[in-house]
């Protein structure tokens, strides 16, 4: 890998990694601090690299001098040393003897920690998701404007908002305790759950899939399963719903980046061994009497990734749909009930209840409409269809609309995507 290509590459996979450590070791307080040496440590690396070369062990060289400027910011900064000398998490008093740990079990302990301090309820769930994306996924502003749709401004206000609010509340970061983890990992959960369906469909960049934020939500979640303390039984249904879902992750775009209806993906494209994955979990998370809308949404996905198209197929999904809006409502999950009714009773069925959501402002409701009276009546198909393309926001989403009006014959209707 080139230099140029490299520190991206590090700064997405290891900038995380030493800012946990280095908020755990200094606490909530001084996060800034924190993200400070680091972002430092890699202007370091993209200045001496440039000239020197790479070093030998890239990774090692950045945790080195990570290590090295945080004793060196201590030293310089007394002040600093001794106003939380109380509270820093080692024994020593000197800075040239503080020990860094960044081993992978102390950089997973610390992620986990900052995972809890971060989803606590004190702040709203959007600066949950940012910061988890900035601090634990080492996403930048721009990053996270992107996926919020909002500019980098905004997102500037919400990271320091949260982070003022988590000082308010005396947040710590700490490995999380029994109590603690009863009381928050629905929200750690929900969280995760969040950031991976901003992937899943992402109306960001003009894409409808970010695999990356995806891959770090799944990243974040195997930590919970990785320690005995969070590896309950709704954590390994929400990662087998991540692995089912990202099983059809090759067939849901074309190559032209556009989004692919599932009754249109090649089959051959789903990924066995994730499919594979999303079981093994599934039966994981069987243990316990808990039942949780992940483990009805991970069963839904399941049965989407059976090949074989059956009534029996569309019937499990419709009645696991149907418990799982008497635990929790969601609109879209009505919606999506309605694609699963129309395959199990007909779309004459399906249509009397999609028209009872009156999702009017909601592009997908729109062009489910448009789907199912298709082949009843063109005429309101196509109304629908164009409803859904005003309300569309990305070029993928609207270019797909188009290929549907097409189809009903309206070629020659001026279109603009």
């Amino acid at each position: 890998m080139q230099q140029q290509e490299l520190i991206p590459h590090l700064f997405r996979t290891e900038y995380r990694k030493i800012v946990s450590v280095l908020c755990n070791l200094f606490g909530i307080d001084h996060i800034e601090i924190a993200e400070d040496i680091v972002s430092d440590t890699f202007l370091t690396a993209t200045e001496l690299w440039g000239l020197k070369g790479l070093p030998e062990n890239p990774t090692a060289w950045l945790y080195t001098v990570a290590k090295n400027k945080t004793r060196d910011y201590l030293k310089r900064h007394t002040l600093f040393a001794q106003k939380i000398a109380g509270e820093i998490k080692y024994s020593s008093t000197s800075s040239e003897e503080l020990d860094i740990d960044l081993s992978n079990k102390n950089i997973d302990d610390s992620q986990l920690a900052m995972m809890f301090a971060i989803c606590h309820p004190c702040i709203p769930i959007e600066s949950q998701i940012g910061l988890s994306l900035n601090l634990l996924c080492g996403f930048g502003a721009e990053e996270i404007a992107d996926a919020f749709l909002t500019n980098k401004e905004t997102i500037y206000k919400r990271l320091k908002r949260a982070k003022e609010k988590l000082r308010m509340e005396k947040v710590k970061i700490e490995q999380p305790s029994l109590l603690e983890i009863n009381e928050r990992l629905e929200t750690v959960l929900t969280t995760l759950y969040l950031l991976f369906n901003e992937g899943y469909y992402s109306p960001s960049q003009n894409t409808g899939l970010r695999k990356d934020l995806c891959m770090e939500a799944m990243r974040l979640n195997y930590l919970l399963m990785a320690n005995s303390t969070t590896n309950k039984p709704q954590v390994n249904a929400l990662f087998s719903l991540m692995s089912f879902h990202s099983s059809r992750f090759d067939a849901r775009t074309n190559p032209q980046g556009e989004p692919v209806l599932y009754d249109d993906q090649d089959t051959n494209l789903w990924n066995n061994e994730l499919i594979a994955q999303g079981e093994y979990y599934l039966n994981l998370s069987s243990h316990g009497n808990q039942l949780s809308k992940y483990h009805l949404e991970a069963a839904i996905a399941y049965w989407h990734t059976e090949k074989q198209d059956s009534a029996e197929k569309w019937e499990n999904i419709l009645q696991l749909y149907n418990r799982l809006l008497q635990m929790e409502y969601s609109p879209i999950a009505a919606l999506n009930r309605t694609y699963a009714l129309a395959r199990a009773n007909g779309h004459e069925a399906a249509i009397i209840e999609a028209e009872k959501l009156n999702l009017n402002s909601n592009h997908l409701y729109h062009s489910l409409l448009g789907n199912l009276y298709a082949q009843i009546n063109p005429t309101k198909a196509l109304e629908h269809y164009q409803q859904s393309l005003a309300l569309a926001k990305s070029v993928a989403d609207k270019a797909t609309i188009t290929k549907h009006i097409n189809r009903l014959g309206a070629n020659d209707a001026s279109i603009n995507v």
